[in-house]
């Protein structure tokens, strides 16, 4: 395969600053097409870019263009409206996280990816950061060789904090109005309380729903809700315990977002930055203590200046050449929805 021909639906915000940039970028990828509903904004969003063709809709651009791949960011209450249509032009699809706004959309979106015969990559950028790219191979290392011992314990924290670390400086503020849109119906097993609690969550906690299994390398369920809700705990398949803190605390110039994976003789700590920061990965800190008159050992590698935007993308490029697998596919992105159903259920004690 030459370079990925890839179509861009919507140049908003977080189209432009989260994807496209990072996109147009890549040696091995050529963005040829953006489908936008503000006809100023997507003229001016391709020039910058130096993006060669621009379409009114989805539609007029699938009609035109033979891709290799499409990306689309849009609210993630529409993704069972509009991934159909794009799942039917019959090539992979990126959507940001999380896969819906209810299990029941999520499940309508399963049915029509393995109707598609491609695949449906979930926007979980965490997993593309290179700290937690290298932190996963070496828990699933330590899990093989067992030198620290058994896995015992999982803890995720994201306090609430600046989340965008002036990430969107330079986007091209549209001046058109955008026009109204369908959204996907609430869930039928909530009421319209319940249901707006439920979208909040996987909003803002979504992430940590999927890091939670990313880390374990096994599914969980929810276990305990504390009544603050910040405290979320969970037990996984084999029986492993773990904790998402949500708001512990909060910051006003900062992000600490971190996990930390434990065994018997030692742990893996992952730090995390701001979601929209640029050229910074995380931080990887490994701390061993064997025993047996062994000295104990603090190690923190040096991570290349990538940050996970830029390795998200480039993961779906190369998801597409066949070259890896998709970080996060939409099976998984669905166990997320569920998890997600389950901490409302029991933090309402229903």
């Amino acid at each position: 395969m030459d370079k990925v021909k890839i179509g861009f639906v919507g140049a908003g915000k977080m189209g432009q600053c989260a994807h496209l940039r990072n996109y147009v970028n890549l040696p091995d990828c050529e963005v040829v097409a953006i489908a936008e509903l503000r006809p100023g904004l997507a003229q001016e969003v391709a020039k910058r870019f130096d993006v060669p063709r621009v379409y009114k809709d989805h539609r007029e651009m699938l009609k035109e263009e033979k891709l290799d791949g499409i990306v689309t960011s849009q609210p993630f209450t529409r993704h069972g409206i509009i991934v159909p249509e794009l799942m039917k032009a019959g090539v992979p699809v990126f959507i940001e996280k999380p896969l819906a706004s209810s299990v029941e959309v999520g499940e309508r979106i399963m049915q029509t990816v393995k109707e598609s015969g491609t695949w449906l990559m979930v926007g979980y950028h965490k997993r593309s950061d290179p700290a937690t790219m290298y932190a996963k191979a070496e828990i699933d290392r330590l899990k093989q060789t067992g030198e620290l011992g058994e896995m015992r314990y999982v803890r995720i924290s994201m306090p609430p904090g600046d989340w965008i670390a002036e990430g969107f400086l330079g986007w091209i503020e549209p001046d058109e109005p955008m026009p109204k849109l369908e959204s996907d119906p609430p869930a039928t097993d909530m009421d319209e309380q319940t249901f707006k609690d439920y979208v909040e969550f996987v909003n803002y906690y979504i992430h940590q729903v999927n890091l939670m299994r990313h880390l374990l390398g096994e599914s969980y369920s929810v276990r305990h809700v504390d009544r603050s809700r910040v405290l979320l705990i969970t037990q996984s398949e084999s029986g492993l315990p773990g904790v998402i803190e949500m708001a512990p605390y909060s910051t006003t110039l900062d992000w600490q977002e971190s996990a930390l994976v434990c065994f018997r003789h030692g742990w893996v700590k992952l730090e995390l930055p701001a979601p929209m920061t640029s050229n910074r990965p995380g931080r990887v800190e490994i701390f061993r203590d064997p025993g047996k008159e062994v000295v104990p050992q603090t190690t923190v590698p040096q991570l290349p200046w990538v940050h996970a935007m830029r390795q998200q993308a480039a993961n779906f490029i190369k998801a597409i050449r066949g070259e890896a697998k998709p970080p996060c596919e939409a099976r998984e992105a669905l166990e997320d929805l569920k998890v997600a159903r389950e901490y409302i259920r029991i933090s309402k004690g229903n």
